[in-house]
């Protein structure tokens, strides 16, 4: 049975069990607070955080939190990512393994000053 798309990164959050909500708003937090100028908004049915273009995306899957930060976001941290799984533009954190928070701090600050950049050179071109 499909889950109908959450309108917004609440609704979201509320459709899974407590112990999936708790590490979801986790995630939610640490980002808030590294990026509190970015905007909540659902996108490819994700929460998505969002500030000069989309900066993150983070979701929760059976067995991991799916963590999205662009594949500028996994390659400035490779080695500290290496321990995950993922790919190009994702990372997966798994559900049995505490959420490393401070990482993602790292990551969003990185990507907030990444999407400014972007601003700043598309600015520069009109």
């Amino acid at each position: 049975m499909k889950r109908a798309q959450a309108e917004n990164i609440n609704e979201y959050i509320a459709g899974f069990p407590k112990d999936i909500q708790e590490m979801l708003e986790q995630v939610r937090a640490t980002i808030k607070k590294a990026a509190p100028e970015a905007e909540e908004a659902i996108k490819y049915a994700m929460p998505t955080f969002v500030f000069e273009g989309n900066l993150v995306h983070f979701a929760a899957f059976k067995n991991h939190i799916g963590f999205y930060p662009a594949p500028t976001g996994i390659e400035a941290f490779k080695k500290e990512l290496s321990k995950y799984e993922g790919s190009k533009g994702a990372i997966r954190f798994p559900l049995d393994a505490p959420l490393p928070l401070s990482l993602i701090s790292k990551i969003v600050q990185f990507r907030v000053k990444k999407n400014k950049e972007n601003a700043k050179a598309k600015m520069k071109k009109r």
